[in-house]
């Protein structure tokens, strides 16, 4: 490496770490209780992971009831949240217009994570994604949220099962029959866990497995078949995949008339969010792991889709240090309950494709049903 290249290179890694201090300066000075100032803390300061990290930890156990099998598991589990807390500060440095620190997953690693929560199976991005119907979109609202329309379920929470994508799909479907009936109905997720085992034509072997995996498109294609959906409340959610299919044809709640994926253009992505309710889309998910708030848009991020969530809404308010200017984003319903992310909630960067979230978007129309 010559001079000139290392002398770059420091000035790209020292306005990293600037912006990423700055970032957390910023929001510290605005928390409103201890609690998130230590989630900011924790993550910036050295010394806070080198000599906190038990501390750090046995708050953590407190606030996410963990509770292990024994003295040795105990061990393993705070040597993988030391590691962490690190990784949340690498994060940070590179999403410094997010804020990173410790979640209920802290205690998992990489893979753990990949295998417990996330779960999109067979991903093949659309061919026809291209051909999808152009909207218009010259009278498009500044900002759109669904959720001030009535047309999104409270948060959700799929446990330690890979069946986000059923939580997408049973996501874009209450939008859906909502627009169609005036109706917000909870779906049941665990009847596709149970009883979809649509598969891909295209892909072979690639089929909905319940908490093994899945994919949104075949959930709707699952639905169109069997008729239907039925309430969560007639179908509650286990966050299992051992039990027999319950499906009662006579209870269905919501049913798909057909569905589309959706141009990878964000403008038409917006359009359609606008136009017909509630988006299923697929998401590449490492940096959420350690997402605590503020606003997702990473340097560097894979678009290798590994999660299925909802996108409910789009902004344009969002403050990139770097950048100096607003930054638009999109608004995503995670799976992962409420004590997630910003209440269940995630926001990524519109713009540049961040983390895939462009590449598999789909909408649904509902039949009019009435929900019994």
């Amino acid at each position: 490496m010559d001079h000139r290249t290392f002398v770059l290179s420091f000035v790209f890694f020292f306005i990293f770490s600037v912006s990423a201090s700055e970032t957390f300066s910023s929001i510290s000075n605005t928390a409103n209780n201890g609690e998130e100032d230590l989630l900011i803390r924790q993550v910036v300061d050295d010394r806070g992971v080198r000599l906190g990290a038990e501390h750090h930890f046995n708050e953590f156990k407190h606030r996410f009831g963990k509770v292990y099998s024994s003295q040795d598991e105990h061990d393993y589990r705070f040597n993988i949240f030391k590691s962490n807390l690190h990784r949340a500060k690498r994060h940070q440095i590179m999403d410094p217009s997010a804020v990173h620190g410790i979640t209920r997953f802290s205690d998992l690693t990489p893979r753990e994570f990949r295998n417990s929560v996330l779960g999109l199976r067979g991903v093949r991005l659309p061919s026809d994604a291209n051909a999808a119907p152009i909207l218009p979109t010259d009278s498009l609202p500044a900002d759109f949220d669904w959720r001030e329309h009535g047309a999104v379920t409270p948060v959700k929470n799929q446990g330690s099962c890979g069946s986000c994508w059923s939580f997408s799909t049973t996501g874009a479907l209450e939008g859906a029959h909502f627009l169609s009936t005036g109706e917000l109905v909870s779906l049941s997720e665990q009847q596709l866990v149970d009883c979809d085992h649509e598969c891909d034509p295209e892909e072979k072997g690639s089929c909905d497995a319940g908490c093994n995996g899945g994919l949104m498109n075949s959930a709707f294609e699952y639905i169109l078949k069997s008729g239907g959906v039925m309430r969560e409340e007639d179908y509650p959610y286990s966050g299992s995949d051992r039990g027999a299919c319950k499906f009662d044809k006579t209870k269905i709640a919501a049913s798909v008339a057909n569905f589309s994926v959706v141009s990878l253009d964000e403008d038409q992505i917006a359009a359609n969010l606008v136009k017909n309710g509630p988006l299923a889309v697929a998401i590449n998910a490492v940096y959420m792991q350690t997402y605590v708030g503020g606003v997702s848009c990473p340097y560097i991020c894979s678009r290798k889709l590994d999660h299925g969530v909802l996108l409910v809404g789009y902004g344009s308010g969002a403050y990139a240090p770097i950048r100096m200017k607003e930054k638009p984003y999109w608004i995503i319903k995670n799976s992962w309950g409420e004590n997630w992310g910003e209440n269940g909630y995630y926001k990524i960067c519109r713009g540049r494709n961040i983390c895939g979230v462009d590449s598999m978007v789909s909408t649904v129309a509902a039949i009019h049903t009435t929900a019994q």
